[in-house]
């Protein structure tokens, strides 16, 4: 039985920093983790070969991350009741396709549903080269199922996703997971046994490994480039969405998109179990 959170524990954990040194393989890995390259349709190339190679914006995520780090019990959390709510990511300079970045991850906000039911917390990280220069910033909310009750807020604070436009999509983009895919995604450093061991999975409630949210995130991103981007990585500057349902691997995703000036929006879902997958996506792309 998951006991509640205890919120000073969590929020006197302090996040080791991350010095990540990558090159053009780690960037080619990571487009494999979400799958790049798995369309007929598509060609992507250039996410998977050094000549011309371009990042896929959404890997600032996990540069400068020291892995999955509620693992280590020292933060108070209980890792397999963690789910992945919402993730935001603003990119201030296009990555490279090689180099060292830093990553400085704080515990910004916690919330707390009610006795037996889930806590939220909000960690925020700043990305930044040796010499101090911002690259990026992501937050990720978590949904801890059954660590509620300790008392505090009910909800989390800041701006709430934006609606889906009430009209129909410019944009429909389908794209293809692979069944080993989280498999791949994990060697960029998310270990979670979740998304790799059944019986862990099992233990979670599914009925298998889960795909990680993060490479559904960056599977969407491709998307994104793809139908608003003229193919320019680059271009794509702010992502947000929320998770609603796991993606397993070997789904076939379905990204609707709206399309605004600078300002895109998103829903997809997983096409044979006809479920959203992911909601109240936005982004901003250069113009």
């Amino acid at each position: 039985m998951t006991t509640p959170l205890k919120p000073e524990k969590l929020l006197a954990f302090d996040i080791p920093k991350a010095h990540d040194d990558y090159d053009p393989r780690d960037v080619i890995l990571y487009a494999l983790g979400v799958g790049a390259g798995l369309s007929n349709q598509i060609d992507e190339t250039s996410f998977l070969y050094e000549h011309n190679l371009q990042v896929i914006p959404t890997m600032a995520i996990v540069l400068g991350t020291p892995g999955f780090w509620p693992m280590d019990p020292q933060s108070g959390l209980d890792w397999r009741t963690i789910l992945h709510g919402e993730q935001r990511l603003k990119i201030h300079e296009p990555l490279d396709t090689f180099g060292t970045l830093i990553g400085d991850i704080k515990i910004t906000d916690i919330a707390d549903k009610g006795a037996g039911k889930a806590a939220l917390l909000r960690a925020s990280k700043r990305l930044s080269t040796p010499g101090g220069t911002l690259v990026a910033e992501s937050s990720e909310v978590w949904v801890v199922r059954g660590a509620g009750g300790f008392g505090g807020e009910r909800n989390l604070p800041g701006d709430p996703l934006p609606s889906i436009p009430d009209r129909d999509p410019d944009f429909e983009v389908i794209l293809p997971t692979s069944v080993t895919q989280a498999a791949i995604y994990r060697l960029s450093g998310d270990r979670n046994p979740l998304h790799i061991d059944p019986e862990t999975a099992r233990n979670a409630g599914f009925d298998r490994p889960i795909l990680h949210g993060l490479s559904t995130m960056g599977l969407v991103s491709r998307a994104l480039i793809h139908a608003c981007c003229m193919g320019i990585a680059q271009n794509l500057r702010e992502v947000g969405l929320r998770f609603t349902t796991p993606v397993y691997p070997g789904d076939t995703i379905r990204t609707l998109i709206w399309k605004d000036g600078s300002d895109v929006y998103f829903r997809s879902n997983a096409v044979e179990r006809n479920v959203v997958v992911i909601d109240d996506g936005s982004a901003k792309i250069a113009v």
